[in-house]
């Protein structure tokens, strides 16, 4: 009776335990800056540091329940430097469509990419708008340690709706610079908690939403080389982001605009950090259209106010137009190549925690208009 049941079924128990899915990728990027190094030392000849290395498992042991795991290693200029880690990791139940529950290191659902950020294959652009998804910062936007609560109501004369709530905290481990005047000793985030709404509209292929996330971070700074000071203080950011993209055929559009919103408070000595309040502006619009099987354009324009109160002078924005021309070679292997024209510095590293990317220089006095080129070739099954 059991072999006969077996059958029936096509697979055993066993085998259907066994059955677990691998994929991975390779991808090797070089970067190259007219002016200002930017995401790694990029003027003069250039740089290869640009690889990302994937391989994962996924796990299906009945229709609600599944598994997965990612090791994930990278460089990008001096961030990563090849330090293997589990990018991500859950379990996941789903008993319908309206709800299912998801625990482990899990990615952030904010805006409309952040969960493809890593995933060169997924999009036409080799850099996503820098303004909402950027690169330097990706291990720690990318995906957050808790859980997440998600479902979707299914299309009606109204659309859908598809909802997002997680909570959790992220790993921010110190950076030590010695010998530089601020150094950072200690760094926690107690805390990470956000949501986000996506509406199918009745219109066919777009959509629209709104993410909201608060994340606090308690560091501790170490300011001064003969006799350092330290200042402990918390770092709470509230980011509010609006969202929009249209598909339709091999056309896709996408617009998002956001705000964050940062304090600096609690400050142990208020003399030197004093408790102040900062609100940044960021967005982008986006277009891309595969003309083939085998070709995608891409166009951007992105934009970066990290103070919305101060807008004059260089260090005060950074707009970004984006060219993109991908090549699908075959179904395993694609090569991209990018331009971006930058004006203005918001973006670069000022220097002040390490000799950061322009050897200590101002952004204020860096260059205000320059060009960056890149090239990233992927493979992946």
């Amino acid at each position: 009776m059991l072999l006969s049941v077996e059958s029936a079924m096509g697979e055993s128990a066993t085998d259907r335990f066994k059955n677990i899915e691998i994929h991975g990728f390779v991808s090797q990027g070089y970067m190259k800056t007219t002016d200002n190094n930017y995401l790694g030392v990029t003027k003069g000849l250039g740089s290869f540091g640009f690889t990302e290395v994937g391989l994962n498992f996924t796990k299906s042991f009945t229709d609600e329940l599944r598994t997965g795991i990612q090791l994930y290693a990278r460089q990008l200029g001096s961030t990563g430097s090849f330090n293997t880690n589990f990018r991500w990791f859950y379990l996941d139940y789903h008993p319908s469509d309206r709800f299912g529950f998801r625990f482990g290191r899990i990615k952030i659902p904010f805006g409309l990419y952040n969960e493809i950020n890593d995933i060169d294959a997924a999009r036409a652009a080799i850099l996503l708008p820098q303004s909402i998804y950027p690169a330097e910062s990706l291990d720690y936007l990318l995906a957050q340690n808790g859980f997440e609560g998600y479902g979707y109501t299914g299309t009606g004369p109204w659309g859908s709706l598809e909802y997002r709530l997680y909570a959790g905290t992220i790993a921010f481990p110190a950076v030590n610079t010695p010998a530089y005047p601020i150094q950072q000793t200690a760094g926690n985030v107690p805390f990470i908690v956000g949501t986000r709404l996506m509406w199918g509209t009745p219109i066919d292929g777009l959509r629209v939403g709104v993410s909201g996330q608060a994340v606090r971070l308690d560091t501790t700074l170490k300011l001064g080389t003969t006799t350092p000071v330290s200042v402990s203080f918390q770092f709470p950011v509230n980011m509010l982001i609006g969202s929009a993209e249209y598909i339709h055929g091999d056309l896709s559009l996408a617009a998002e605009y956001s705000r964050w919103f940062a304090q600096f408070g609690n400050s142990t000595n208020t003399a030197i950090i004093p408790n102040f309040s900062v609100t940044n502006e960021r967005g982008y619009i986006m277009g891309a259209y595969r003309l083939a099987r085998w070709f995608e354009p891409c166009l951007y324009y992105s934009m970066t106010y990290p103070n919305v109160d101060s807008r004059e002078g260089i260090q005060n924005y950074q707009h970004d137009v984006s060219a993109t021309l991908r090549f699908d070679i075959n179904q395993f292997w694609l090569l991209k190549t990018e331009a971006h024209y930058m004006i203005g510095t918001a973006a670069l590293q000022s220097g002040l925690t390490g000799p950061g990317l322009n050897d200590g220089v101002p952004t204020a006095s860096l260059a205000p208009n320059w060009w960056t080129f890149l090239v990233k070739t992927t493979g992946y099954f």
